[in-house]
């Protein structure tokens, strides 16, 4: 009875901070704007103060609210206000690219330095995850394992993982099968079997601009060309641009993160979604879709992915743990339709298998049901702190800033004035020990340099705040 009321009390303070925000967004409420007293908004909605409190607390814990000693709570920043939104990128359709390798080698080599806060990194803080359970999980996988989990585990992978993964696949409308998976050593390994099995040294993929780093770097690797696509930071990559970059050029795959990509942060709207797979299985191109960050939306539901429109075995789905649970467990996982036998001769020469414990622990983590209750509390956190960050960046950084509004994910993809060199502005706040992701990173054209990627994936406090605060201040020091 008493969890049952406990439930019952948080979908009410949700719901009516929802409705606050709402009104907020849809400038029904200004900033500046008094709130309704806590006592007054407790009758209004008949609950207590308690749950009244807490409606405020989730809402100041977002930046969108402020209290003012003896006064109440007021409006303090909606993002609606955001004057300018970043328009949709245009690479030109050319696959004669730079060599970026160099400062991708220096911003990532900082990203272990001790000391230095990584605004540049984007998995979740340690303190958003749970690991005490999944220090339990880990310990209960040594126990039950065979040899305590020394001996190889199955070329496919852990079956209990593989059977949980194919039950979760339910949520974004998968309908996927045990058999139909293929574990691998994170999402990034996954993503590289799929493209081996999929092109060979000289080959031309196509892929979303700008776009995540370690996408270069395996193309850059496997002697690929990589051909970079109009992207709109909102919906992704229109099927239309997809079909004009075909008839120029010989793509023999397309990869994208359709969920919340990397560094936009864009989630493609379901409609667009089957038509690029409709049209990519009548061109005969394979999807290599990354869904890393779809588990973690801020709506309603979990948008679903490409891989839930393929009727032709034609996508290659790719996902991991590595974004909401344990990024360095390193287990990940794909489902790559007709391509499954390649993908199991390519895992079987490479690495034989994947390590049986983590397997066995992620499992053990998604059967009890942890899993869901763990994202709810870490999606509120990231929306909170990702509406923190705009906030700051619209308080601190240089007039004509834009921003990504990201509905979901770790990622802020910020665009200054075009006098600004990001790949300069990231070394002067490493004297800081600050770390950014520079915008020449995502490219291998001359674009972006204005630009850069921001995680909102640490706990936002006062240092962050102070960071950005002083970000702020060298960009403006540059003009």
């Amino acid at each position: 009875m008493k969890t049952s009321q406990k439930g019952k009390n948080e979908h009410l303070y949700l719901h009516i901070a929802d409705n606050i925000e709402q009104q907020i967004m849809n400038k029904v409420l200004n900033i500046g704007d008094k709130l309704p007293s806590v006592r007054l908004l407790s009758k209004q909605h008949g609950i207590s103060v308690s749950t009244a409190l807490q409606a405020y607390y989730h809402l100041e814990g977002k930046g969108l609210i402020e209290s003012r000693p003896q006064s109440g709570y007021y409006v303090r920043f909606s993002p609606a206000r955001f004057p300018q939104k970043i328009e949709k990128s245009n690479p030109t359709l050319t696959t004669n690219n730079k060599n970026v390798e160099a400062i991708i080698s220096e911003v990532y080599d900082d990203f272990a330095k001790p000391g230095v806060l990584q605004l540049s990194l984007s998995v979740p803080a340690p303190e958003l995850l749970p690991l005490a359970q999944l220090n339990k999980s880990m310990m209960q996988a040594l126990r039950e394992l065979p040899a305590s989990g020394t001996s190889y585990e199955q070329l496919q992978g852990n079956e209990m993982l593989r059977r949980q993964v194919a039950r979760w696949s339910m949520q974004w409308g998968g309908g996927l099968r045990a058999e139909d998976l293929v574990t691998t050593a994170g999402c990034m390994n996954a993503v590289a079997y799929c493209l081996m099995a999929l092109a060979k040294r000289g080959d031309t993929i196509a892929v979303e601009s700008p776009v995540y780093f370690g996408t270069l770097r395996l193309a850059n690797s496997m002697g690929l060309k990589v051909l970079e696509l109009p992207t709109d930071p909102d919906v992704g990559v229109d099927p239309d641009d997809v079909r004009k970059a075909l008839q120029k050029h010989n793509v023999k795959a397309c990869f994208l993160v359709s969920n919340f990509s990397n560094p936009l942060g864009y989630c493609m709207p379901d409609e667009q979604k089957e038509a690029l797979v409709k049209m990519l299985a009548f061109h005969g191109v394979p999807l290599v879709e990354d869904d890393l960050y779809g588990d973690v939306y801020f709506g309603k539901i979990r948008p679903r992915s490409c891989k839930s429109f393929d009727e032709e075995g034609n996508v290659l789905w790719c996902s991991s743990v590595s974004k909401t649970l344990a990024p360095g467990y390193r287990v990940g996982w794909t489902a790559p339709g007709r391509y499954l036998e390649k993908i199991k001769r390519l895992k079987l020469y490479h690495s034989i298998t994947t390590a049986t414990p983590q397997q066995a622990a992620i499992a053990s983590f998604l059967a009890t049901g942890r899993y869901e209750h763990h994202l709810r509390k870490l999606r509120q956190t990231l929306h909170a702190n990702s509406l923190q960050y705009i906030r700051a960046i619209n308080e601190y950084f240089p007039e004509g800033t834009k921003v990504t509004r990201p509905q979901g994910g770790f990622i802020l993809w910020v665009e200054l004035d075009k006098r600004i060199d990001t790949y300069l502005l990231y070394q002067d706040a490493m004297l800081s020990r600050i770390s950014i992701a520079p915008g020449s990173m995502f490219t291998l054209q001359e674009r972006y340099q204005n630009c850069m990627r921001l995680s909102y994936g640490m706990q936002w406090g006062p240092e962050i705040d102070r960071a950005l605060k002083k970000l702020g201040n060298l960009a403006r020091a540059m003009l």
